[in-house]
């Protein structure tokens, strides 16, 4: 009883309130302490934990909250007497020591004495009450962190405090409260190694068998609509969190993690199995790396922006979440899928990818390309206008105050081409312009009632909607937000991706310089504008020609510009005349080629970048024919 009568004199001078229990081969001895009255006690607290850590020592005990190290450790390095601060913290930790030193001794096949453990520690707490009743009901301890903790008491789960494990309280506003052996090492301990077994057991570490973890809302803190301050946003980027779903995803043959609450029925029909599937343990796994990876894009986005740096960093993440899997590529025998990019500068930036489906088969590969175009296109006009898109090229717009006539102007510039195309809108689909849209023939035969596989819009009326569902069953009816400026464009090419600025710039943003003896009326100024809106949406060498807020004929996608030219031209016919016809590069040559045709074609204005060491030839042409001549020194290739 050496032990005892050491720990009895220690009760007399210790500055340490607590309680321990010391497990002796034959006897078990309960001492109470209790904090000495006189604060100028003789012998100082540090002296008295050191002598109660070398009498658990005589006892056999194995704990690492015994050793003198660490108790010295804990205290102050002169060995003067402890502050009160300090006081409370020792007394905090024995009460955590002798709640370690009570658990029996580990089995090293199992967490603790053969009790499974679950380590949970979630910002987001859906279905938290699900997960906590089904694994209590399993048999799991159920370890956990504050506000989860309480919410899983609350549930009426019982739950340990990862403080009474780590025998160490939260600290630094909650910045460490996982960040402890006694939690990783649980985690990390392959349960196949003899000699990890062996570690736990010696530093009387249990292990854990689940682990659910989510992480602080950084994503959703930095990109909402009430701007926080930079630091705040560094205060919600987690550390603990990825630090175990990191540590039980590389372990997860012997752990389960888990990172997403729409998996938790899956995993406790899984715990409730008797065979081990790796297969689903590998899924989780990757999901985990994939979460903290997708996690960490977003600190990475918004830090290289407060920065304040170049827009092309030298590292670059581009998150992307599966919205659907398709039926195949832009042909059958392609596999193919679609992806939301989850970047914060994406965030309520509009476009298609975020697009309503109210009505229609399912989108397409081809689909979303073309329905892409037709409202990058749309989305630029000032005025009430339709465009039609077909293979990505715009082959019919017009701009009206009267939307239904934009409409039957924008089919009437290329119905052939309108039919089976996406018709898009930059004003509300209401029931008039519905019933056109389901009513509306063919200018070609004005017999066949117009087909489209998709009809895309900022909104719809009810009624319009509804009128709209009525046309076709696989009719695609889309409501979306329109994209926001300054977008970064990414491209893929073989082995690396393209990055450049989105080409936002419009009418208002230019100059459109007179370079001719002619000068433009101000209806010949509108119509330039208005073909050079339009060309931009075109695939390169692409011409325009429009009149009266109207495309007449467009040329796209040809080796060389002079057959675009005749193209556009051909689409045109008779109402060239007085026409205003925009090129999006430069003319490369003027008599007898582009220039001279469009020219001979009655054309009146003529809008192209300029740049060409042969300009003054296409001046000279235009002077010639007493044609308009602008420059707008804006190239607008489109590949």
């Amino acid at each position: 009883m050496a032990g005892a009568a050491s720990l009895n004199r220690i009760f007399n001078s210790t500055h340490v309130a607590f309680w321990y229990r010391l497990e002796m081969p034959k006897t078990q001895t309960m001492l109470g302490f209790a904090a000495a009255s006189a604060p100028s006690a003789s012998t100082s607290a540090a002296s008295a934990v050191t002598s109660l850590a070398n009498a658990a020592h005589a006892n056999n005990f194995s704990s690492p909250f015994s050793s003198p190290d660490f108790i010295s450790r804990t205290f102050s390095p002169s060995n003067q007497p402890l502050s009160a601060a300090s006081l409370k913290l020792t007394s905090y930790r024995f009460k955590a020591m002798a709640d370690t030193l009570s658990t029996p001794k580990l089995d090293s096949q199992s967490s603790v004495a053969g009790r499974r453990q679950t380590l949970i520690s979630l910002s987001d707490k859906k279905d938290l009450a699900l997960l906590g009743r089904g694994l209590q009901d399993l048999g799991f301890t159920i370890v956990s962190t504050g506000g989860t903790a309480s919410a899983l008491e609350s549930s009426g789960v019982s739950v340990t405090k990862v403080e009474e494990l780590t025998c160490f309280p939260e600290m630094l506003d909650g910045r460490v409260k996982t960040l402890h052996p006694n939690v990783h090492g649980g985690i990390l301990a392959r349960r196949d190694q003899e000699h990890h077994m062996e570690a736990l057991e010696k530093h009387g570490i249990g292990t854990f068998d689940v682990v659910v973890v989510n992480l602080y809302p950084f994503y959703d803190k930095v990109s909402s609509s009430s701007k926080i301050s930079f630091e705040d946003g560094i205060e919600n980027i987690d550390i603990g969190g990825p630090a175990m779903i990191r540590a039980a995803a590389k372990n997860h043959k012997d752990v389960l993690v888990v990172v997403d609450s729409d998996d938790y029925p899956e995993l406790l029909e899984f715990l409730r199995g008797t065979q081990d599937d790796q297969q689903f343990r590998r899924r989780l796994a990757w999901k985990a790396f994939q979460h903290v990876a997708s996690y960490d894009s977003a600190v990475s986005e918004w830090l290289w922006k407060q920065a304040g740096e170049d827009k092309f960093p030298p590292s670059l993440t581009v998150p992307l979440s599966l919205k659907s899997s398709l039926r195949y590529g832009e042909n059958p025998h392609q596999k193919a899928a679609f992806y939301v990019d989850k970047s914060l500068s994406e965030v309520n930036a509009g476009g298609i990818a975020t697009a309503i489906q109210h009505h229609g088969k399912e989108m397409s590969y081809n689909n979303y390309l073309d329905a892409d175009a037709a409202w990058n296109c749309v989305c630029e006009f000032n005025k009430p206008t339709c465009v039609i898109v077909k293979h990505t090229n715009p082959c019919g717009v017009a701009s009206r105050e009267d939307i239904i006539e934009a409409y039957r102007l924008a089919v009437k510039a290329d119905p052939v081409s309108a039919f089976g195309g996406i018709v898009a809108f930059n004003v509300e689909v209401d029931e008039a312009i519905a019933k056109d849209i389901r009513e509306f023939r063919s200018p070609t035969d004005r017999e066949t009632r117009m087909f489209y596989e998709i009809v895309v819009a900022p909104k719809y009326s009810k009624k319009g909607l509804e009128i709209l569902r009525g046309k076709s069953k696989t009719l695609r009816i889309l409501e979306a937000a329109k994209n926001s400026k300054g977008k970064l464009s990414l491209r893929q090419v073989g082995g690396g991706w393209l990055a450049q600025d989105a080409d936002d710039l419009t009418p208002e943003d230019i100059q459109f310089n007179v370079v001719s003896e002619k000068a433009p009326q101000e209806s010949d100024l509108s119509d330039a504008q208005f073909a050079w809106l339009c060309v931009k949406h075109v695939k390169s060498n692409a011409i325009v020609i429009a009149k009266n807020n109207c495309m007449l004929g467009m040329g796209s996608g040809q080796p060389n510009r002079l057959e675009s030219l005749r193209i556009a031209l051909r689409k045109a016919g008779n109402e060239v005349k007085g026409a205003a016809l925009a090129s999006d590069a430069f003319f490369p040559f003027a008599w007898n080629d582009a220039v001279e045709e469009a020219c001979q074609s009655g054309i009146g204005v003529i809008a192209e970048p300029g740049g060409s060491i042969r300009d003054p030839d296409a001046i000279d042409c235009c002077n010639k024919y007493a044609v308009s001549l602008l420059f707008t020194n804006v190239r607008h290739f489109r590949h």
